[in-house]
C-alpha cells in the first residue's frame, strides 16, 4: 500500500475558495491522504465549511483553534499529523488530480527526501507557468553542493534557485517536521523560507521537477500591498533574516549561504519598501535608481508589490512625478481599482524615463525587450542594478537603521 501523505490546510477568511480547495484534494488520483484542516480561529463561515467535509470524507480531521497566524496553524497541523510524508495547501489555492501522485513517484523512483515542484499562478482568467530556476533532476553529493550554493540566489541579483514556497513541496516528515516546529511564530513574512530552505539543508538527496499542478491563486485582495507600514514590515524581515542566519551558520560556507541570504534578503527589503527607507537620506546615492531621475517625468512598469511601493512612495515625494503606470496585466491591476495602463501606450505618456520595477532578471528582460520594441531608447530605460558595495550598505541600512522616519 502507498505511505500515507498527510496534507496540511491553514484556514482563514477564505470561505469563498476553502470548497473548491478541499475537493481538489479528495479528487487526488493518489487515495491515500490524511487531510488536516487547520481553523486558525476564522470568523466567516469556514468553520462550519470545515466540519461538513469532515463528515462527509473519514479521510478529513478538523482543527479548531485561537487565530494565531499562519505559522501557528501549520505548526497545529505538523503535529497532529501521522503521515509519513507532509504536503501544505493554502487554503485559497487548489491542485490538479496528478500532483500528489506525481510528487510521491519521484521520491519513491529517486529515493529522495523532498520532491520539489513548479506552480501555476492564477490570477483572474490567466495563468502562468512557474518553475523553480534549478533544473529539474536529482541531485546528491557534488550535485547537491552545487544546488545549495545556488538555492537562494541564482546567477544574477534576486533571482533564486529554489522556490520559497512550502505548498509546492512534498517532503519526508522527518525532514520537515523539526524545521516547521522550529520556526519563530513572530515572523510574519517569509514564513515559508524559514522552514523551507533549513528542511532542504537537512536532505541528503533532492528532486526537483517540472510538475506545476499546484495552482496559486492571485486573489484582488492580495494583489493590493498596501495594508501594512514599511517600519512594520520591516521589523519581520529582520526577524526573519536573523532566524535564517543563525540556522545557517552550522553548514559549510562553500554553500554561501550568507551571501546568498543578502542578496535574497536586499531584494525583499527592495520590494516591500519600493526601494525607500523610512530614514530618509540614508540609503547610498542613487540607489536604487540614479539620482538624475529626480524632477523627471517617470513612468513606471510594473504594478506588483515593487511596483505598488514605488509609486505610492514616490507620489508621496516633491521629488518626483509620474505620469504613467503601465502593468502586462492591467486588466487584472484595474479590477482592483488601480490606475494601471496596457504597455502598448507607454510611448504617448511623456516621460523622460521608464523605470522597470522588477528585479527578477527574467522580468526585467521581458519589459526591456517589450519596450524597445516600442520604439523606446536604451538609455531612457531603468532597472535594480546595484553594485555590489551599494548592496552591502543598503542592505546594512534596512537591517540595523530603521528607526527614523515616519514608517508610512
Amino acid at each position: 500500500m502507498e505511505p500515507l501523505i498527510s496534507v496540511i490546510i491553514p484556514i482563514y477568511r477564505i470561505e469563498r475558495y476553502i470548497g473548491l480547495c478541499i475537493e481538489s484534494i479528495l479528487d487526488q488520483t493518489y487515495k491515500n491522504l490524511e487531510v488536516i484542516l487547520v481553523d486558525d480561529g476564522s470568523p466567516d463561515r469556514c468553520p462550519e465549511l470545515c466540519d461538513l467535509y469532515a463528515s462527509k470524507d473519514s479521510r478529513i480531521t478538523v482543527i479548531h483553534k485561537p487565530n494565531g497566524g499562519l505559522v501557528s496553524a501549520r505548526k497545529a497541523g505538523i503535529k497532529a499529523s501521522h503521515g509519513e510524508y507532509i504536503g501544505v495547501v493554502d487554503g485559497d489555492d487548489r491542485i490538479g488530480r496528478g500532483f500528489y501522485m506525481a510528487l510521491w513517484s519521484a521520491i519513491s523512483e529517486s529515493g529522495a527526501d523532498v520532491a520539489v515542484a513548479g506552480f501555476t499562478r492564477d490570477l483572474f482568467s490567466k495563468s502562468q507557468v512557474i518553475l523553480n530556476n534549478i533544473p529539474s533532476g536529482v541531485y546528491e553529493g557534488e550535485a547537491l553542493t552545487e544546488l545549495y550554493k545556488n538555492m537562494l540566489s541564482y546567477g544574477k541579483f534576486h533571482s533564486y534557485g529554489v522556490t520559497t514556497y512550502l505548498w509546492n513541496k512534498l517532503f519526508r516528515r522527518d525532514r520537515i517536521l523539526p524545521y516547521q516546529l522550529g520556526v519563530d511564530e513572530g515572523i510574519s513574512i517569509g514564513e515559508d523560507a524559514a522552514a523551507v530552505y533549513p528542511a532542504l539543508l537537512g536532505c541528503k538527496k533532492i528532486c526537483i521537477t517540472d510538475n506545476c499542478a499546484y495552482h496559486y491563486r492571485q486573489r484582488e485582495d492580495s494583489m493590493l500591498k498596501l495594508s501594512k507600514s514599511f517600519r512594520d514590515e520591516a521589523a519581520s524581515l529582520r526577524l526573519l533574516y536573523r532566524y535564517l542566519s543563525d540556522r545557517f551558520k552550522e553548514y559549510s560556507s562553500e554553500y554561501r549561504l550568507a551571501e546568498q541570504l543578502d542578496d535574497w534578503m536586499l531584494g525583499t527589503f527592495i520590494i516591500r519598501s519600493g526601494g525607500v527607507c523610512p530614514a530618509e537620506g540614508n540609503l547610498p546615492e542613487g540607489f536604487p535608481f540614479p539620482a538624475s531621475i529626480v524632477n523627471k517625468s517617470i513612468a513606471v512598469c510594473g504594478a506588483g508589490t515593487f511596483g505598488q511601493q514605488l509609486v505610492r512612495r514616490m507620489k508621496q515625494s516633491d521629488g518626483y512625478r509620474i505620469v504613467g503606470w503601465y502593468d502586462e496585466d492591467y486588466r487584472e491591476y484595474r479590477r482592483c481599482c488601480m490606475d494601471v495602463d496596457p504597455l502598448c501606450d507607454i510611448a504617448a505618456c511623456g516621460f523622460d524615463y521608464v523605470l522597470i520595477a522588477k528585479l527578477d532578471s527574467a522580468s526585467v528582460e521581458a519589459y526591456r525587450r517589450e519596450l524597445l520594441d516600442l520604439g523606446i531608447s536604451n538609455d531612457k530605460i531603468l532597472s535594480i542594478e546595484p553594485s555590489e558595495e551599494a548592496r552591502r550598505q543598503a542592505l546594512g541600512i534596512y537591517l540595523n537603521d530603521m528607526s527614523g522616519g515616519n514608517g508610512n
